[in-house]
């Protein structure tokens, strides 16, 4: 059995659950997570997530590889911060795979955890069997013990909030929407490693990003405005990502960050970055003369934007 990560200090023997990779910890999985909440808080039953440390489409798919928008740890303090009273991360394996939603709900919800409720998203499908709807849900739930509850959707204007919609979004480069979808800005962290160092040769020093994550997806090619937090403080600062075509930088992409009023040396040291404003995208420029001019817009327009945050 895999241990509960406990939130808070409640102690229930009877839980209310609800079951995904929530990716993202996105405005809809809070929707679904509150929903969990109010009922357990109803019933006098413990609030609780069932979710996993690896992408299921990982085991199931061959060759899926994933580009998450959240790492295992950040992915929990997130959860953590829903109010919830419980967590479990599973590691989803072929064993567990195989299980039917009805093994699934008996073995491990039901019999492991205690659950007697669960709150289904209204398209999350769980099982081997992959049941077609709510009522095949909520028969089996009713032969093991527990029953399930229908989620509503939780919709922004003309679109429904997903993972999948979000890693679409910051593929655009579209940081201020995915913003809205996540309900924070997007952040991906990492440690500083040496570059080219032409920034410093043309007045805008760069601090190359190499992310923790091989899996956390990185925006889009294109120069944005973020916040850059280091040892606890935070700075703005100007990101490139992308080709860097002016200095024929070949198929690599590269992440660098030009950290205003910002002395020091980075190099092996954590860095932060909180995505805030898409600036522009990423061009060849015919010489380093009108690449630096170039900075020294978007150098003004990053710090005007921060400025207003």
């Amino acid at each position: 059995m895999t241990p509960l990560i406990p939130f808070t200090a409640r102690k229930y023997s009877n839980m209310v659950a609800t079951i995904g990779f929530f990716d993202g910890v996105h405005l809809g999985h809070r929707c679904l997570i509150e929903q969990v909440i109010n009922e357990a808080r109803q019933c006098d039953m413990g609030a609780f997530i069932v979710t996993f440390s690896n992408h299921p489409r990982t085991v199931v798919k061959s060759g899926y590889q994933p580009k998450l928008l959240t790492t295992v740890p950040e992915k929990t303090e997130l959860l953590r911060a829903t109010s919830a009273d419980a967590c479990v991360i599973l590691q989803f394996t072929p064993e567990l795979a195989a299980l039917t939603a009805k093994q699934f709900m008996e073995q491990i919800l039901y019999r492991e955890y205690g659950v007697k409720k669960i709150v289904v998203g209204y398209d999350h499908r769980f099982g081997s069997d992959k049941l077609s709807g709510l009522t095949h849900y909520q028969r089996i739930g009713r032969e093991s013990g527990i029953e399930v509850l229908p989620a509503k959707k939780c919709v922004m204007g003309d679109f429904t909030v997903s993972s999948s919609f979000v890693r679409r979004l910051l593929e655009e480069g579209n940081v201020e929407q995915a913003e809205k979808c996540l309900g924070r800005s997007y952040e991906l962290s990492g440690i500083v490693v040496e570059g080219h160092r032409v920034g410093r040769n043309i007045g805008f020093p760069t601090a190359n990003l190499q992310p923790f994550s091989k899996e956390k997806l990185i925006p889009g090619c294109g120069v944005y405005a973020v916040e850059a937090m280091i040892d606890g403080r935070t700075y703005g600062a100007m990101l490139n990502i992308g080709r860097r075509p002016t200095l024929k930088n070949g198929e690599n992409i590269s992440v660098e960050a030009h950290i205003f009023d910002f002395n020091g040396n980075l190099y092996g040291e954590s860095l932060s970055l909180r995505f805030r404003y898409r600036l522009r995208n990423e061009r060849q420029f015919e010489s380093l003369e009108k690449l630096q001019m170039q900075l020294g817009c978007d150098s003004l327009l990053a710090r005007q934007l921060l400025s207003s945050v």
